[in-house]
């Protein structure tokens, strides 16, 4: 593994010199390049061309940019870790990476990769450094799919009452609508939620978006940061039973071609825009009364 042992720190603690940088590193980096480069690819093409992970670019340009800022303030804790650890996870990590390339399947490579070049990363600075770069090593992960298995545990509730909210609500304003489970009938057609509202998946987009804003914002008021989190959610289905209304009602009045078409797509990009307004919106509203009324009692609480 790649030493440190002889590394400086300079005197204005920016960062790493070049000199820093030796043999054993490059080589590390090189090999850590060529298992992300095929990975990579194989996720862009996977994933990030369809609306489910269409966050990805923004993400890993966002997510390098938020390293390279704390990479430069963690030079002060840079360690080197003993090797046998570092070798043991490698071990481990590496002939389970190349399975999931040969099985082809684009979850278990895009996590096995990332968690090989995480431990690269914990052979070069230690333990605390990367403890110290957290939140942008978190955040970087959403650059990659969710297993199928956790999105569908997860969203099959929420699609059922997105299901059953938009039939409850067309129903009082005197639509012929009916439904089952995630099967909605309206006049002759019949839609399936799972299709209709695929912008469910905008959840991880817009938690990943909502999440890099809190940071930036909020990162050093981590109890308001919390509160700001737990809105992404409800935020997300809101926005998405708005966008099952559009999508009913286009598919009443113009046919189903014109809902599953340009119009479609334009739903869900204009929903999630208007979600992630939402949660800018929110923070606008509850920050000052945060500052008012919730700080000034902490900080009460504290002082008695």
């Amino acid at each position: 593994m790649a030493t440190a042992a002889d590394s400086h720190i300079d005197p204005k603690g920016s960062g790493f010199r070049i000199a820093d940088i030796d043999v054993g590193t490059v080589l590390l980096a090189i090999g850590a390049l060529a298992l992300a480069i095929p990975t990579m690819i194989f996720v862009v093409n996977q994933s990030w061309t369809g609306e489910e992970g269409a966050h990805g670019p923004i993400v890993l340009v966002t997510g390098l940019w938020l390293l390279h800022r704390r990479w430069r303030e963690i030079a002060e804790y840079r360690t080197v870790p003993r090797t046998l650890p570092v070798a043991t996870l490698l071990a481990i990590l590496l002939p389970l990476l190349v399975f999931a390339r040969i099985t082809q399947i684009v979850e278990i490579e895009g996590y096995l990769m990332y968690a090989v070049l995480l431990v690269i990363l914990y052979s070069l600075v230690g333990l605390e450094a990367t403890k110290r770069m957290w939140f942008p090593l978190f955040y970087l992960a959403f650059i990659f799919p969710p297993p199928e298995t956790v999105i569908a545990a997860v969203t099959v509730p929420m699609k059922i009452w997105l299901s059953k909210a938009a039939i409850a609500t067309l129903d009082i304003a005197g639509y012929p609508i009916g439904g089952e489970g995630v099967r909605i009938y309206i006049g002759q057609y019949e839609l399936l939620v799972a299709a209709a509202c695929s912008g469910i998946n905008s959840i991880v987009s817009l938690a990943a978006i909502s999440l890099f804003y809190i940071y930036i914002r909020h990162q050093a008021d981590w109890k308001y940061a919390f509160f700001l989190v737990l809105f992404i959610v409800p935020v997300a289905l809101i926005a998405n039973f708005f966008r099952v209304i559009i999508l009913i009602l286009l598919t009443y009045h113009a046919g189903e071609a014109s809902a599953q078409g340009f119009l479609h797509n334009f739903a869900g990009i204009l929903m999630f825009g208007i979600a992630l307004l939402a949660i800018f919106g929110l923070d606008l509203i509850f920050k000052p009364l945060w500052d008012r009324y919730v700080e000034p009692k902490a900080k009460g609480s504290i002082d008695g």
